[in-house]
């Protein structure tokens, strides 16, 4: 998959900076908008998979202008976030 639209679908996916970093996971997807933890625990992590993950203060917002390519288990950016 090389979409860049997020969807549900993506929740718990995890996020990588343009040099292939991790920089935290997906938390929530809501309207193609997805949502970014840095570091989430692995409770967090767990609940975004099972579709239960909640934007929270820590969150950052992610639109679609920010991915380069989202693949079957990550997100890549196309800078850094």
């Amino acid at each position: 998959m090389t979409d860049r639209i997020l969807t549900e679908a993506d929740e718990g996916k995890r996020v990588l900076n343009v040099d292939g970093t991790a920089v935290g996971r997906i938390v929530e997807v809501t309207d193609g908008r997805g949502y970014v933890v840095a570091d989430p625990t692995v409770l967090e992590t767990i609940k975004a998979r099972l579709g239960w993950g909640d934007v929270t203060a820590e969150a950052h917002p992610l639109d679609e202008g920010s991915i380069e390519e989202i693949t079957d288990d990550a997100v890549r950016l196309r800078g850094t976030l």
